[in-house]
């Protein structure tokens, strides 16, 4: 046996137990890991606390965690790693754990810490899925939402390193931060569209909203153009004429290697706010949903 966190009913972050449960098998070109590290993401609240019950119910009881960084112990058949490898990947059946599986592992280069491996995945992805969907292009100005949030600091990175400009709204608390990674930082609330255009004198191309903070009626006038603006965070979007991008359906792009690679050459940085042991998990979910964080929040098992 090991131990997992688990849920068997939604709710607040106290519905969240330290379990004993039985390692998981691998099947077919999944590996299992011993678990070093595992991102906590805001999507695990939405799916802990039932906001995703109608999409996608919950099948209890239920481990999180969506993406893990470790070390292969186990291989089901066709697997691209081998036992003792290190790597990181998407889990399959929760990352919230002793051991987890993986079914497309990414080997972990040396010079990438356990933390910013696991950190990665999902933000990383919805990062260059959004930037995909977008099309945006070396030259253009994008507006990122959310910029010091766990996907927008990713995005703003990835964008800037592909020649766009990048305007990133956040908090005052996080501007020099925001501006640190490759953006010009704008405070957001009360007036931020004038801000904006006073860092932006030529326009916005497009905008990715990270943060739904009801701002897609005003990036839509921005741009001019509904089809300009995407959101992985406002479920109002369809009101606006505004795609709201979830999942991996649409796979434009998988830019998981180029973020891996960038992050190994010291060219991008994945803030570690802090880090927890694993059954401290329903406090690292509960200080997210507080916003007390200003980076990721990684569990240690």
């Amino acid at each position: 046996m090991s131990k997992a966190i688990t849920f068997s009913e939604y709710g607040a972050p106290a519905v969240l137990r330290l379990s004993e449960v039985t390692p998981p098998e691998p099947g077919p070109g999944q590996v299992r890991i011993k678990v070093r590290a595992a991102s906590v993401n805001p999507i695990d609240m939405k799916i802990r606390s039932g906001l995703m019950a109608r999409m996608a119910p919950a099948d209890f009881p239920v481990i999180p965690g969506l993406d893990a960084a470790g070390v292969v112990d186990a291989v089901g058949e066709g697997a691209r790693a081998g036992v003792g490898d290190e790597v990181l990947g998407a889990t399959v059946g929760g990352g919230y754990a002793e051991y987890a599986l993986l079914g497309q592992p990414m080997p972990k280069p040396e010079a990438l810490s356990w933390e910013t491996a696991a950190s990665l995945v999902t933000a990383g992805r919805t990062a260059g899925r959004v930037l995909g969907q977008l099309g945006v292009r070396t030259g253009q100005t994008l507006l990122i939402h959310g910029a010091a949030g766990s996907v927008g600091v990713i995005a703003v990175q990835l964008a800037a390193a592909r020649g766009v400009t990048v305007i990133g709204t956040a908090a005052e608390r996080d501007l020099e931060r925001v501006t640190a990674l490759g953006a010009t930082a704008v405070r957001y609330g009360d007036g931020w569209v004038e801000r904006v255009k006073a860092a932006a004198p030529g326009g916005v191309d497009l905008v990715f909203d990270a943060s739904g903070a009801g701002v897609i009626a005003d990036s839509v006038a921005l741009t001019g153009d509904a089809d300009k603006v995407i959101t992985i965070a406002d479920m109002a979007a369809a009101q606006h004429g505004v795609r709201f991008s979830a999942g991996t359906s649409e796979r434009i792009e998988d830019s998981l290697p180029e973020l891996v690679q960038l992050a190994a050459a010291g060219k991008l940085t994945v803030p570690v706010w802090r880090t927890y042991p694993l059954e401290e998990a329903a406090q690292a979910q509960a200080d997210l949903e507080a916003h007390r964080n200003q980076g990721k929040a990684v569990l240690l098992p």
